[in-house]
């Protein structure tokens, strides 16, 4: 009987399962480090581009761990099923070969396969004792216990992405080859194994498929984010924009609310100082008069010594209290003012001292008194120290001696009977400028100055001389407008054709051609200027005409001796007519609004096409004269 005890054959059997057993370890083993030298080769942080990259990786780290738990836990009770499997063949062997010991049967192994009978407890030939059921039993359970513990752990290290799925399969694959020579129950268990390893797979490609979805949902998720968090701050942009510009016009209004208080100061100020300046021109006039005076009362001119006491009163009375005219005189310059000493010598000397103030009022148009020939008498007949030509005059005490004598000659030529003989000093002015050959030949042709015949005579002298442009068209009121006593007002004006002109302002030009009888556009200036006349009923009553034609007003003023030059200081409600060219063409006429500080202001039809408002200073080369209606 110790014959048919081998304790060999019994430690094949058990090396034999031990084999399997060591042969699933190693694969395992050989699982675990791959996928630590996975882990271990993968980078310890990443950095993510954007929001949407960071979700979909956590996602899919997420949807990997899912994965790989899911096989996991299907390994594991696979590897359980196929070790109870194992255990329950084994033991039932083993049953059955001690009961075959106990009832003294003996059986020999299969040719080329080991025993796997278990002996009685008795010592073999080599001192090994024979483990009992109990022990091997016990000695299978540690095992198993322990190569649970050795899953699970390794269970708990698998962190890796689906790549590392796909070895896990191949790996169980490779397993369920190795154990196809077990028992066919034992095959079936661990197909059963195999099965519930591809589930899980399945399982696991599902949730790999759904952390796809989600991850798809994240980005749309994150997408649909950016799109409103880039609203948001374009909304707000735009908010800041609005509120930007609040405050930028709030800044402006502010900046022009301090920009009109400076300008009113500023206008105040000016006020105030054009006060001083007006009072100081008062006191400088009764200064200028009182001379004058004294002068004529030298000179015995009674009549003339009345008419300045009267122009005086009214001219410095006018200055005080600020009438509109009273700034209408512009002063002479300081150069002019230093030779008053001189002129007052040569003008006593000639016998015309009472025009000491007409005397500078010329030099100042002439050249400001400035250089070495202020009275510009070089050309003149008196000139016989130096050459006759443009500035032949070096001595400015000898072109004031000159330019004094001519201007005598030309006073007496015009037949001038004061200061204030405004009528024929116009004509006096004009030929100092243009020689004393115009005085006999406006008093021939015309009777005496007016602006049209001085533009004439200007045209007629520039073509018999070969020249472009002969003397000053507009000379005489270019003097006057330094002179005192060709500033006093000469016309009462109407304020009411003023007040209906204004209520046209920005009107286009239908309404007055049409009510002229004019079918199409014509300029229609003068039509604006009867319309308004009619209005006011002053065309009924013959006080303006009717005319469409800028001339034909003209000639209608002239006509009844109405009609003054650009000289003259006009009144609200007087006619002015405009040669743009000056070349004697009536080209444009408005209605005179008022006159302040030394400017006209008007409004006017066709300025620009519509009804305006227009500003011009005193003596413009533009304004050709006023018609006075006699309202």
């Amino acid at each position: 009987m110790s014959k048919e005890i081998k304790t060999r054959q019994v430690h094949k059997d058990v090396k034999a399962l031990d084999k399997t057993m060591t042969g699933m370890e190693r694969v395992k083993r050989a699982y675990v480090r791959t996928k630590e030298s996975v882990e271990g080769a993968q980078p310890q942080e990443r950095r993510y581009a954007s929001p949407t990259e960071y979700a979909e990786d956590k996602t899919e780290r997420g949807a990997d761990r899912a994965a790989h738990e899911a096989a996991h836990q299907a390994r594991k009770q696979g590897n359980r099923l196929v070790d109870k499997a194992k255990e329950k063949h084994r033991i039932s062997k083993e049953t059955k070969e001690i009961r075959r010991s106990a009832r003294g049967e003996g059986s020999s192994p299969a040719h080329g396969e080991p025993s796997t009978s278990p002996r009685p407890s008795v010592p073999s030939g080599r001192g090994e004792p024979y483990q009992p059921k109990e022990q091997m039993r016990k000695k299978a359970q540690e095992q198993a216990a322990k190569q649970a513990a050795q899953k699970k752990a390794a269970g708990q290290r698998a962190m890796q992405r689906a790549s590392q799925q796909r070895i896990s399969q191949q790996k169980a694959e490779q397993q369920a080859a190795q154990f196809r020579e077990l028992p066919k129950q034992t095959i079936k268990t661990i197909d059963r194994g195999e099965k519930t390893v591809r589930t899980a797979g399945k399982t696991g490609q599902t949730v790999k498929n759904t952390g796809k979805g989600t991850i798809k949902s994240a980005a749309k998720s994150v997408k649909t984010a950016e799109q409103t968090a880039e609203k948001t701050v374009k909304t707000t942009k735009e908010a800041a924009k609005t509120a930007k510009a609040a405050a930028k016009a709030s800044v402006k209004t502010a900046e022009k609310t301090v920009q009109m208080a400076r300008q009113a100061a500023k206008a105040a100020e000016q006020a105030a100082k054009a006060a001083a300046k007006a009072t100081a021109r008062a006191v400088k006039a009764i200064i200028a008069g009182t001379k004058a005076l004294v002068s004529a009362i030298a000179a015995g001119g009674w009549v003339a010594v009345l008419i300045l006491i009267i122009v005086l009163l009214f001219g410095g009375l006018l200055c005080m209290v600020g009438g509109g005219n009273s700034s209408t005189v512009s002063p002479v310059s300081a150069e002019v003012e230093a030779y008053e000493p001189v002129i007052r010598i040569y003008a006593r000397q000639y016998g015309i001292e009472e025009y000491v103030e007409l005397i500078k009022a010329v030099m100042m148009q002439e050249s400001g008194g400035q250089g070495s020939d202020p009275m510009q008498s070089s050309e003149s007949g008196y000139n016989t120290r130096y050459p006759r030509e443009p500035n032949g005059i070096t001595d400015p005490e000898y072109s004031i001696e000159c330019g004094v004598q001519a201007l005598k000659d030309c006073l007496q030529s015009a037949g001038v009977e004061n200061p204030v003989d405004m009528e024929h000093i116009k004509l006096a002015l004009q030929g100092y400028n243009f020689g004393n050959g115009y005085i006999s030949w406006a008093q021939s042709n015309y009777g005496g100055y007016t602006a049209a015949n001085a533009a004439e005579f200007s045209d007629m002298m520039a073509e018999r001389m070969g020249w472009g442009s002969y003397g000053d068209k507009q000379y005489v009121p270019h003097v006057l407008r330094y002179y005192i006593f060709g500033r006093i007002p000469t016309g009462t004006g109407s304020g009411a054709i003023v007040q209906v002109a204004l209520t046209q302002e920005g009107n286009g030009g239908d309404i007055y051609w049409s009510w002229y009888g004019f079918d199409s556009r014509v300029e229609w200036c003068a039509t604006f200027v009867s319309w308004c006349a009619e209005q006011c009923g002053y065309l009924e009553s013959g006080v303006i005409p009717k005319f469409s034609l800028c001339s034909d007003g003209v000639d209608w003023f002239h006509a009844r001796g109405q009609f003054q030059d650009a000289s003259y200081v006009p009144a609200a409600g007087d006619i002015i007519f405009f040669d743009w060219g000056n070349d004697g063409t009536i080209d444009h006429v408005g209605i005179v609004e008022s006159v302040t500080d030394g400017v006209v202001n008007t409004i006017e039809g066709n300025s620009g096409d519509i009804c305006a408002r227009r500003s011009y200073s005193m003596g413009s080369d533009s304004i050709y004269g006023y018609g006075v209606p006699a309202y």
